[in-house]
């Protein structure tokens, strides 16, 4: 008994809400902790905000028996099994009904075998009602009492855990060694009931000598750290992948003990724990030498090392791992789930957003009616010939995006297929732990990517369409950049590939949504980025630039806008949401978050700007269009060009600056046409693209049929005028002819969101698009980014509903 009120309490947190952990990722846990040394494991019984007020229902025979297996497989492990409750919410601490309803659950899990608990009143009202005020002196004094009878209750057992409401420095009133509430804990709690703290914050960046012996003074007892450092659920976009840091192993003499608050997503904790033993072991070391003191990018290569080869293991969702389980993993697909429950907060600070849906994709059978286009990896291959391939890796000098030509076929240059089960290489997880690191600091891939794209940003006059003779070597320099962040957002379309085609399904189960939305942000950001050379417009512009518009685009980085002092969901989103806040619409975050699909699809996808040698596949594509919507055949229409003529040449023609490509690993599969003036376009319609296609349609000479005739009556009045107080708001169009229909949306989402930030850098403050009423699908995803219906009836000729939204 003495010796376990002696040992030095090291282990982990249970999320307590989010998804719950399966048995078998416990059992797995229990393993991981048992070999790196860790010894304690904090359970909260609580799946969601509700079943915090359940502290007076006792457990079901049936929870009885899965709470009793719980205890059990951790004690068998070696692991220390506390049991918390957090009261807080509804007790009134003055009832003795309620007390005694406290004791009657904590006695229920005692004889279950548990000999640890924890009491949490973190997160709470500090406000008492009428009669605890008169029963008490201070909201301090009621927890005090309230704990030490429990305490007594229990027999005093070696480990019991106390969370005070004001759990860190930055919650103490009015500072820690003077905060009235602290010392009445410090003086009235009796003295082998141990204290949590957080440190100097919820999530604090370090945690020093001087900080915790304050802490130590009032308390008047070693507090155990209660470690937010990698808790995520205050943010949905964000995972914590790198090693434990910013606590010295000295630290240990001043502590009773350290508990790690991990990911919610069991795969993400593999190296936080691992990092976690490494610096429990180098705290226990007598020795000074090297090798024995803790270094945490050691710690993170050797946790590293050990993962690889866990990552590339045939495993369910769940970590369900039965032979049978195994054999359906390494050839099956996706089966289609619910989404994942939206839930809130377990770390202890303020209510976090809901979390991005997640999908278990351990399954063996694919989706029973698939939305037009691809299932995953070898997903409705179209047969497309004579495209232009994939652009590579962009050499200095030469302008960024373009198609690098050539030949066609399965596999495009630049890129590698990814179908089937690949495997993640180590190089491709430290890209991924680089890019989620830790919440006050990204690793040196996040680092380089910010670092290249302000320096971009800043500097786009160099390659701006109407700029002044620029040096050559700018120029180089600027291209050089950019290359840099092209190729590594190819690297990170390859680490979705292989995440998405990979026989773990466990970590896909885990870490898709991340994956994915980073995917989706690099899409974006590279299109941009090619976008700028030669297209975006200096000062001299008419309208207002991109460069007149910074101010527009937020804080360029979380570190500018947090500080040092800041808690991390001050500015959410890591990586991804900086990458956003650098782009002209990076404020419309309608745009960039939203709920990853149901089934992924490991397909590569690349976005771009449109390129003269686009133009032969993107008509032979619309054509085709036409042709199966109408159900016409090929002799149906004369002429070859005249659908592609009508949807796509007077944006391919007069603004193509303004038309991004969408491609696959076969090529191109889709674009979005953008009109930046509508007035001016229109004019220069009427001027020239109509008279040039009468010309090359004349009504004579026998060879043209009367469907040719008809679209080229529809080619003028899709040229009509748009009333003058609708182009007011809305100088800007689309045009979504050609705009694919694919399993993941967001493809075309981000596809549409590159346009939009082209148009906004040459200063458009407004566009709308104009779709048909019964075109429900696409009604619905424009919706979804933020258009709103402006027109209905009075759309040129026809009757269409015009939908807008401010840039």
């Amino acid at each position: 008994m003495e010796e376990e009120k002696k040992q030095f309490i090291c282990g982990v947190v249970e999320g307590f809400y989010g998804r719950p952990w399966t048995m078998d990722q416990r059992k797995v846990l229990f393993q991981w902790m048992q070999s790196w040394g860790l010894n304690t494991y904090l359970y909260g019984p609580k799946d969601d905000l509700k079943h915090r007020l359940l502290w007076r229902e006792v457990y079901s025979h049936e929870e009885e028996g899965q709470l009793r297996t719980l205890i059990k497989e951790a004690q068998s492990r070696g692991q220390r099994f506390v049991y918390a409750l957090s009261p807080g919410q509804d007790i009134v601490f003055s009832s003795s009904c309620d007390l005694t309803l406290l004791k009657r659950k904590l006695r229920q899990v005692s004889d279950l075998g548990c000999q640890a608990f924890a009491i949490l009143f973190d997160d709470i009202d500090h406000s008492m009602c009428q009669a605890d005020s008169e029963a008490f002196s201070s909201f301090a004094h009621a927890q005090v009492t309230v704990t030490n009878d429990i305490y007594r209750f229990l027999g005093e057992p070696p480990v019991f855990l106390f969370c005070p409401t004001e759990y860190c420095g930055s919650l103490c009133s009015p500072s820690v060694s003077k905060s009235p509430y602290l010392q009445t804990i410090g003086e009235d709690l009796l003295p082998n009931i141990t204290v949590i703290w957080t440190g100097s914050k919820v999530i604090s960046r370090k945690l020093s000598v001087d900080c915790l012996a304050e802490v130590e003074s009032v308390l008047q007892r070693p507090p155990l750290i209660w470690d937010n450092l990698h808790a995520n659920d205050y943010d949905s976009r964000r995972l914590f992948l790198g090693p434990f840091k910013g606590r010295d192993p000295q630290l240990r003499s001043h502590l009773r003990g350290l508990l790690l608050n991990p990911n919610c997503e069991f795969e993400a904790n593999y190296i936080p724990l691992h990092s976690l033993g490494s610096w429990y072991r180098a705290a226990k070391e007598e020795r000074k030498d090297e090798e024995c003191e803790y270094c945490p990018d050691r710690a993170l290569s050797d946790a590293l090392h050990d993962w690889m080869e866990e990552l590339n293991q045939p495993l369910q969702a769940g970590r369900q791992s039965t032979r049978a389980d195994q054999r359906s993993s390494a050839s099956a697909t996706r089966c289609k789930t619910p989404d994942r429950s939206e839930c809130p907060s377990t770390l202890r600070g303020p209510s976090a957003i809901a979390k991005l849906p997640v999908f278990p994709l351990n399954s063996s059978s694919p989706p029973s009616s698939p939305v037009k286009g691809e299932t995953e990896g070898g997903e409705g291959e179209r047969k497309r010939s004579n495209q232009p391939s994939q652009p590579n890796h962009q050499t200095q000098g030469s302008r960024l995006g373009a198609p690098s030509g050539g030949g066609r076929g399965p596999k495009a240059q630049g890129w590698g297929l990814c179908g089937g089960k690949g495997l993640l290489s180590e190089s491709q997880v430290r890209l991924l732990v680089g890019l989620y690191y830790l919440p006050h600091e990204h690793g040196p891939s996040a680092q380089k990517l910010l670092q290249d794209l302000n320096w971009l940003k800043a500097n786009c006059h160099l390659v701006s369409a109407n700029s002044k003779k620029t040096p050559p070597q700018k120029i180089d320099e600027w291209r050089g950049r950019s290359s840099r962040v092209l190729s590594l957002c190819e690297d990170i379309a390859q680490l979705h590939c292989s995440v998405v085609g990979g026989a773990n399904r466990a970590v896909l189960y885990d870490l898709y949504p991340y994956v994915w939305d980073l995917r989706n942000m690099a899409l974006v950001a590279k299109a941009f980025i090619c976008w700028l050379d030669g297209r975006v417009l200096t000062d001299s512009s008419t309208m207002d630039t991109w460069k007149n518009c910074f101010h527009w685009c937020g804080k360029t980085t979380g570190a500018d806008l947090l500080g040092l002092e800041s808690e991390p969901w001050a500015f959410k989103g890591g990586v991804s949401g900086e990458v956003q806040m650098l782009l002209p619409i990076g404020s419309s975050n309608e745009l960039f978050t939203h709920p990853p699909p149901l089934f992924p699809t490991s397909r590569l996808y690349n976005v771009r700007p449109y390129h003269g040698k686009d133009k032969l596949e993107l008509y032979r594509m619309v054509r085709q269009l036409h042709l199966r919507t109408q159900g016409g055949q090929e002799s149906s229409v004369a002429h070859p060009d005249v659908i592609g003529d009508r949807c796509l040449g007077p944006c391919l023609a007069m603004c193509p600056e303004y038309c991004f490509i969408l491609e696959d690993e076969l090529g191109v599969c889709g674009c979005v046409l953008g009109i930046f003036d509508v007035r001016s376009f229109t004019k220069r319609c009427q001027a020239s693209w109509i008279p040039a296609m009468r010309d090359k349609y004349p009504p004579k000479g026998g060879n043209t049929l009367p469907n040719t005739q008809d679209l080229i009556k529809l080619m003028e009045e899709d040229q009509g005028e748009y009333p003058d107080t609708l182009l007011y708001h809305f100088p800007s169009q689309l045009r979504l002819d050609a705009l694919p229909e694919l399993v993941d949306v967001s493809v075309s989402r981000t596809l549409l969101t590159a346009l939009l930030a082209a148009l906004k850098a040459n200063g458009s403050q407004g566009v709308f698009c104009e779709v048909q009423p019964t075109d429900r699908h696409r009604l619905e995803f424009l919706t979804k980014l933020g258009f709103l219906e402006i027109l209905r009836g009075e759309a040129r000729s026809r009757e269409g509903v015009v939908l807008g939204r401010m840039l």
